[in-house]
């Protein structure tokens, strides 16, 4: 007879074959067709909030593989956080004004933007944006992510921009907005100012050179100074020492020269020099206030004094430019310096350079050099490789170069150490998070917030035609405000400036009454920096400030988190997060940059076309985001074979659970068999370690424990020795209904767990589960520990025997690949434990049920003079005595006995006589 269609064999319409790339869509359909996030809201509309605030991206391009890793993880702490009961509601935003837009229009525009009027290029930028927030939104919902896609911020949005003018009215009552002449990080390519968050340090060769200075007072000598910057040597006025240094007069030939005692080795060295003579030493105080005479230009330079002065390199005589160096610029303003600044916006010398006038700085340097060498002022010249500041959007060198821009005063009404005061109070995730932006706050200078760009937020000051006063008055940013809430900040351009002033406005400083509009805009990061107000304090959805968490790169602790924090401490006196979590950068299989160049960018599309954007979900959740991320479909694809894993266990236990009811054939605890306890227990601990994980934003960790629990203690374990159980026993015997009780509780906690991880295959398992509350598994209620079935004699006990187990799969390998038995059913293993416990445990069971747990035919309990030597015991592997039963394959002394059934073993038949009566 056919035994086979009296065995219980898993039956599930949840295919080995994944298919994502087709299931996947079909998914989002769905979730569209519900209206998913309006659904989950309402059914945790009077659950405790949690805030996650979305930092905004660029609305510049296709999203890339670090978009994905950033709102992956997102994606990941609302769902778990939704199945904790709260209600978090996900809020996407999209950046849309500034350089890195408005640089992608007027390429594309090429000669003819400069043609154009601004208001002709904010209106195409504009259009540019929305362009891509449209594109953008669709292929972040491809990957998954939840959130409230129909109703997302965009910084350009009128009452957004409303807002962002609000605070700058805040920090200008306060005193914090000031305007002055300093030089600042200048991009000679983009013709703007930047911000120090706008800064990306890359090496540069630059020339490194030793130039004379003639004394005054002392014909003959000369204070040498040290330079990688010549084109800043038109607007040296002063030359700084450190007052504690010792500093030497050395003779050199005919000359003599003065600088520090540390350095003269150094320079002799590179000037190939081998005689000299000190003459004199001296600390540097000694000469201050003393002039030498420029090389080149006919002014003097002042010997000043300053502790930032350095023996690291150089000459301890340090060249300075007050309007070309932050630390210059603060010794000019101690010693009343002129700052001088003798570069347009395009990095051109003016007529102020003297016979440079018309030369771009960096073909000035060489032509200054030379000019130096013939005129005998040149030392020594070499290049020199450094790390040097460059542009974040076009990637070339920047300069220091003062000009007129408004700032917002870090120092003043104490907003700095506010602001330092506050990030005590938050968590910081890692840890060191809080040390490198309490860094970053303490050694920022005043934050130049203008840019000389169209498409932006305008900054609505006023220039007075009768004075030359420009400035911010409250009073005209209330009626800016009022026109932006209505038509947008494109009224600045549009309107004339009669139509904010309020009635009978005059000048504050001459009483005037002609004005002129700026032509600044703000810097981008007062927009975003400015979220916390113009969402989370405006939407009733979110209502929740500080918000909970904020979450992003490491990159942004000069960026979003730090521009948050000043405006938001600036006008509330608090920081806007609870919680601020980074991640690190994306990097090739080799830890190098993603970059086109190198042909190693990854798309997220490509990914998603091969294989599903549940693997691109799965590799973020793998990835230790505490440090930089490495990608490639090498690495891909070794997560392909995990998400196998996972589904083929799922598979496994929906099959074998399909004729299950919970509800009515739940075996209790009590009543289990001792190994299902042991799995309840396993499952009860995977949930409590894998919730503390999902607590502490270990995600990674998360994979680990579901990859483990999958592969090891289920697939390798428990689901390979209860096999023969659930496909051999009576369908409703209670040995059956208790390993599916465990199976089933497996498989709802699995799902449960691997919600937040992949959300398109658990929708797809949730449709299978024969008890459903919701149309979505992401409502679902997190999986609750119940420690009753913690046991840690039973588990140490377990523990034991899964180890000899080990032992025992060895010995019964080795002799498959000796070709004794072709399958473990095929023996009889023998076993003498060396220790008396395991001993005990193992005489304690019936010798029938430790066969099964070998997954062996037959086991004894005796003594082994040959056979293999394992940790815990020595095992002996002999051939089963008996023939094979045709329908659980084991072999039993007793098959052939039964007229009826000859080819079934005593327990088979039993089972059989049960099913045909």
């Amino acid at each position: 007879m056919d035994y086979k269609d009296t065995l219980n064999l898993p039956k599930t319409p949840f295919s080995m074959k994944a298919n994502l790339k087709k299931k996947e869509p079909e998914t989002l359909k769905k979730w569209e067709e519900m209206d998913l996030e309006h659904y989950v809201r309402k059914e945790r509309e009077k659950a405790p909030v949690y805030i996650l605030h979305d930092g905004p991206p660029y609305a510049n391009g296709h999203i890339h593989i670090g978009h994905v890793l950033n709102k992956i993880l997102k994606d990941i702490i609302i769902k778990y956080k939704t199945m904790q009961g709260f209600k978090a509601p996900y809020v996407p935003g999209w950046d849309t004004h500034g350089l890195p837009i408005e640089h992608k229009v007027t390429t594309e525009l090429g000669d003819k933007a400069k043609q154009m009027s601004k208001l002709e290029i904010r209106k195409l930028c504009e259009k540019y944006a929305l362009d891509f927030v449209k594109i953008q939104k669709e292929e972040f919902k491809r990957l998954g992510v939840r959130g409230d896609w129909e109703h997302p911020y965009v910084t350009l949005e009128p009452a957004y921009e409303a807002k962002v003018l609000g605070i700058v009215k805040k920090l200008t009552e306060d005193g914090n907005i000031f305007r002055s002449k300093k030089p600042i990080y200048w991009c000679p390519s983009c013709e703007t100012a930047l911000a120090e968050a706008e800064i990306e340090y890359h090496d540069h060769t630059s020339p490194s050179i030793y130039v004379k200075f003639e004394m005054e007072d002392e014909p003959g000598t000369y204070i040498v100074i040290w330079t990688t910057t010549p084109w800043t040597l038109p607007a040296n006025v002063a030359i700084a020492l450190h007052p504690e240094y010792d500093y030497v007069k050395i003779s050199v030939g005919e000359e003599k020269w003065i600088l520090a005692e540390a350095l003269v080795e150094n320079l002799m060295k590179v000037a190939g020099i081998e005689k000299y003579e000190v003459l004199e030493k001296f600390k540097g105080k000694d000469l201050e206030y003393k002039k030498a005479k420029h090389p080149f230009m006919d002014r003097e330079s002042l010997i000043v004094l300053a502790d930032y002065v350095t023996l690291e390199d150089g000459t301890g005589c340090v060249h300075t430019a007050p309007g070309h160096g932050a630390d210059d610029y603060q010794t000019g303003l101690r010693y009343k310096l002129p700052v001088l600044s003798p570069v347009n916006h395009e990095g051109v010398f003016t007529n102020e350079a003297g016979k440079y006038a018309g030369l771009h700085i960096w073909k000035a340097n060489k032509i200054i050099i030379e000019d130096l060498k013939e005129s005998g002022h040149l030392i020594a010249r070499a290049d020199i490789t450094h790390s040097y500041p460059h542009c974040w959007r076009c990637k070339n060198p920047v300069i220091f170069r003062a000009t007129e821009q408004w700032f917002i005063s870090v120092d003043s009404n104490n907003l700095r150490q506010k602001a330092l005061d506050e990030i005590k109070n938050v968590e910081w995730i890692p840890e060191w998070g809080e040390n490198r932006i309490t860094a970053m706050v303490q050694d920022r200078p005043d934050w130049c917030i203008s840019r000389q760009r169209a498409w932006g937020i305008p900054i609505p000051a006023l220039y007075c035609e009768d004075c030359g006063e420009t400035f911010l008055d409250p009073e005209v940013l209330d009626k800016v405000i009022e026109i932006v809430e209505k038509e947008g900040t494109n009224a600045w351009y549009e309107r004339p400036v009669e139509d904010f002033l309020p009635e009978g406005y005059k000048c504050p400083k001459c009483g005037g009454t002609h004005f002129k509009k700026e032509e600044d805009i703000l810097d981008v990061w007062i927009d975003s920096g400015s979220s916390w107000d113009a969402v989370v304090n405006v939407r009733e959805d979110l209502g929740k400030y500080p918000v909970d968490l904020y979450l992003e790169g490491t990159d942004q602790h000069r960026g979003w988190f730090q521009s948050s924090l000043f405006l938001s401490v600036a006008k509330n006196g608090k920081a806007p997060f609870k919680a601020v979590l980074t991640h690190g950068f994306i990097k090739d299989k080799d830890g190098r940059k993603m970059s086109k160049s190198l042909g190693n960018v990854i798309s997220p599309f490509d990914v998603i076309d091969k294989y599903g954007a549940d693997i691109l979900r799965l590799w973020v959740a793998s990835s230790d985001y505490r440090g930089d991320i490495k990608v490639s479909f090498e690495i891909l694809k070794q997560q392909t074979e995990v998400y196998r894993k996972y589904r083929n266990t799922i598979r496994f236990l929906l099959g074998n659970t399909s004729d299950f009811d919970p509800e009515v054939d739940a075996v209790p605890y009590e009543e289990m068999e001792e190994l299902d306890k042991w799995a309840m227990m396993k499952i009860h601990q995977l949930i409590k370690k894998v919730t503390e994980a999902y607590e502490n934003y270990e995600f990674f960790r998360v994979h680990h424990l579901i990859n483990n629990f999958c592969t090891v203690e289920m697939s390798s374990m428990y689901l390979d020795i209860i096999k023969d159980r659930i496909y051999t026993e009576l369908p409703k015997s209670r040995l059956r209904r208790s390993a599916q009780t465990v199976m089933y509780e497996a498989l709802v906690a699995l799902t449960k767990l691997m919600v937040p991880l992949l959300a398109f295959t658990t929708e797809e398992i949730y449709s299978y589960l024969p008890t459903k509350k919701y149309e979505t598994v992401q409502l679902e209620e997190w999986p609750e520990v119940n420690e009753k079935y913690f046991d840690k004699e039973l588990e140490e006990k377990w523990n034991k025997i899964f180890q000899l187990r080990e032992d025992v799969t060895k010995a019964l390998e080795e002799k498959r690949r000796e070709k004794f038995i072709g399958h473990p059913l095929d023996a009889k293993i023998i076993v003498e434990p060396k220790s008396e416990e395991l001993k005990e445990i193992l005489a304690s069971y019936d010798p029938y049920f430790v066969a099964d747990l070998f997954i062996t035919s037959q086991f004894e309990l005796g003594s082994v003079d040959e056979g293999y030597e394992g940790e815990f015991a020595k095992v002996k592997v002999v051939k089963a005595e008996g023939k094979k039963c045709e329908r659980c394959w084991k072999i039993h002394p007793e098959v052939g006995n039964n007229e009826k059934y000859p080819d079934a073993c005593p327990r088979c038949i039993a089972v059989l006589e049960e099913l045909n009566k």
